[in-house]
């Protein structure tokens, strides 16, 4: 069966075996009673990574950004969300709205319709928190993330990026979307998850190093709920490790296997939305989905406006055989459908 749904990108997995040795699992206390071992060291390597002053790192990105709007909350800010942000960091954000902060949101990538919004609540003595995703999966639009980062400073506010699709794909050596957009540090904070990219169930908070302090004193899920585990944080020791020895040629072979699957969608006349990202979208042909899997390829089949599309997710490890494998079917079943339809 030749899998498209997994979001490996690089094709990092982390058997146990490759793994650095543990003597328990976890500690059993929380991250704001004592950090486990490791985790500090971890993120400096991460915020280094990213380029940002500090990090923190937490079990996942729905404890990050509950705790971080959370904070956020207490200060005289509207959040402005980007109609494509993703589920988890907006419902951050509809924590914050019920702590108080108004919330509105504007066309994706309209950057003009943004500079309008800051314009006005401005003038009612609030300042932007401006939240977006780094890449939005299956557009073909890069964000003006530079055009929304300058209203944000020019608001005295924020810029707030999910950039889990991001990190460890793009960037100077995968560092993301500040470094592949030089984004500035004092209004930047990005949250991300260290589990597409990477391969490791793992989020981090980077940022300034005073809005990284506020936000460890602050914290509740780091009161409340377990740090991560010794496994998952050997596992990400372990992708830095790769991603500085392995990371470019993989890097390299990932966007080799994006331009093959779009010369091919290209040359067989199939509508293809993703642009350079692995994320490719077919638009209306989610019907095909039974079809292909009956036949040895699994693809996701994703709701939406009209029939529905059906998107394949590219990574660093597939071979070109097995992309060419998947395209000919697809090709195949279409011109099959299409040739009964007529």
């Amino acid at each position: 069966m030749l899998d498209f749904t997994s979001a490996l990108y690089l094709g990092m997995r982390h058997p146990a075996a490759q793994l650095a040795p543990w003597s328990s699992l976890t500690l059993g206390q929380p991250a704001a009673l004592r950090e486990p071992p490791g985790a500090p060291a971890l993120a400096a390597d991460l915020a280094a990574l990213q380029g940002c002053e500090a990090a923190c790192v937490l079990p996942s990105t729905l404890h990050l950004f509950w705790d971080l709007f959370g904070m956020l909350a207490a200060e005289r800010l509207v959040i402005l969300v980007d109609g494509g942000s993703y589920a988890i960091a907006r419902w951050g954000a509809e924590r914050a709205q019920a702590l108080g902060l108004p919330r509105q949101v504007f066309p994706s990538g309209e950057v003009a319709a943004l500079r309008r919004l800051v314009a006005a609540w401005c003038r009612q003595g609030r300042r932007p928190l401006i939240l977006a995703d780094g890449y939005v999966p299956g557009s073909e639009q890069v964000l003006p993330l530079a055009g929304y980062a300058a209203l944000a400073r020019q608001g005295g506010g924020y810029l707030l990026l999910d950039d889990t699709q991001v990190l460890g794909v793009m960037g100077a050596s995968g560092g993301g979307s500040a470094r592949l957009h030089g984004l500035p540090g004092e209004s930047l904070i990005i949250g991300a998850s260290l589990a597409k990219g990477f391969g490791v169930p793992l989020a981090v908070l980077t940022g300034s190093d005073g809005l990284l302090r506020r936000f460890e004193a602050h914290s509740q899920t780091r009161v409340h709920a377990s740090p991560p585990s010794a496994a998952v944080l050997a596992a990400a020791r372990r992708a830095l490790a790769l991603n500085a020895q392995h990371g470019g040629a993989l890097r390299t072979r990932l966007a080799d296997r994006v331009a093959q699957w779009r010369s091919g969608m290209a040359a067989a006349g199939i509508a293809c939305r993703g642009g350079s990202f692995p994320v490719q979208r077919l638009p209306g042909r989610a019907h095909l989905q039974p079809a292909l899997r009956a036949a040895g390829v699994l693809a996701l089949a994703q709701a939406g406006d009209g029939p529905g599309a059906l998107t394949f997710l590219l990574r660093a490890d597939q071979t070109p055989g097995q992309l060419q494998q998947a395209m000919d079917l697809l090709e195949h079943h279409i011109r099959r459908r299409y040739a009964r339809s007529i």
